[in-house]
């Protein structure tokens, strides 16, 4: 059985990365649990405590058919403040030494996450050829990633490292993230509490809102592609968007309430990101993605897998 190793595999799309695999390969779960969970793993998987940043805990992992490199800052706030330095270390270091690492112990496929920020505000659908200039600096480490990639496969072709531009991904497993979570999962663990959703501005801003398990799905089938990908970009996401105001109705209808939201002014003065979704017409035809998991669906089996005891400090007023 082929061997794949998780970096972040305790966080939320890693441990559904191992969690869904688990059957077809024998999955390694490496994490710092700095906004992961050990619990989010199913028993049967191997977790290595270990930073991706150090080729030691690497080591432990032993010898992989491929990586999936989910490691490392994962979302904008993160670089704010006291953050900015720690942001660029972690995710610069840990891409470059996983990189590296993988390279040098014949892995055949590296797989990480880049990012839909990168599009920033860019005509609607979003398309992988599209010019992108990145609107913060969590997008710019993302693009470093992409260029990165693209520079050492030139150089050693062999090994194919294959970019993924998520969407808005939502699902189980994401509590560990606390303020850092999806919009989905910050007003669900509130309406969880009876406490009214905080939006910023009108709630009309709209989202390629993509369940967890077809981001899983796209990752999966890069993984079992048998012809060589090189250093290529694919979006994950579902080709259509849901408005924040949309999210509040399918929640309260899942939970059987009626909590109305919040609405404050949207403190974002520059780069806010007033809609998104995504062109999948590559992913489609080159691997053959197919998102399949509803909105409705992917919402109400969200409300069903909450654990709010295990939330990490947050607030709903918090990043939007």
């Amino acid at each position: 059985m082929k061997k794949i190793l998780v970096t972040g595999g305790a966080g939320f799309i890693g441990s559904n990365v191992c969690n869904l695999n688990k059957r077809d390969f024998e999955m390694i779960a490496l994490d710092n649990l700095l906004l992961g969970d050990a619990r989010n793993l199913d028993p049967d998987i191997r977790f290595i405590e270990g930073d991706a940043c150090r080729t030691e805990d690497l080591e432990k992992a032993g010898p992989v058919d491929f990586i999936v490199h989910l490691a490392g800052t994962s979302s904008a706030p993160m670089f704010m403040g006291d953050g900015f330095i720690d942001g660029y270390v972690n995710s610069v270091q840990s891409f470059v030494t996983v990189l590296e690492w993988a390279r040098k112990n014949g892995v055949k496929k590296l797989l990480y996450a880049s990012t839909s920020s990168l599009y920033g505000n860019n005509p609607l659908p979003l398309v992988e050829t599209q010019q992108v200039t990145p609107p913060n600096h969590y997008a710019v480490t993302k693009e470093l990633y992409e260029h990165c990639s693209a520079a050492y496969h030139k150089v050693y072709p062999e090994m194919d490292i294959i970019g993924f531009r998520f969407m808005s991904v939502y699902g189980p497993n994401e509590e560990a993230k606390g303020k850092y979570a999806n919009i989905i999962s910050q007003f669900a663990w509130d309406m969880a509490r009876d406490l009214p959703p905080v939006i910023y501005g009108d709630g009309t801003q709209f989202r390629d809102f993509t369940n967890v398990r077809d981001v899983v799905q796209g990752i999966t089938l890069a993984i079992n592609h048998e012809q060589k990908l090189g250093a290529d970009i694919f979006n994950i996401g579902t080709g259509n968007s849901s408005s924040l105001n949309d999210i509040v109705v399918a929640l309260n209808k899942a939970f059987g309430k009626n909590i109305q939201p919040k609405y404050i002014p949207n403190p974002v003065k520059e780069g806010y990101v007033q809609g998104q979704h995504a062109d999948i017409g590559k992913n489609t035809q080159v691997l053959g993605y197919e998102p399949m998991v509803k909105l409705e669906d992917g919402i109400l089996d969200q409300v069903k897998n909450l654990r709010v005891d295990r939330i990490r400090a947050t607030s709903s007023d918090d990043f939007r």
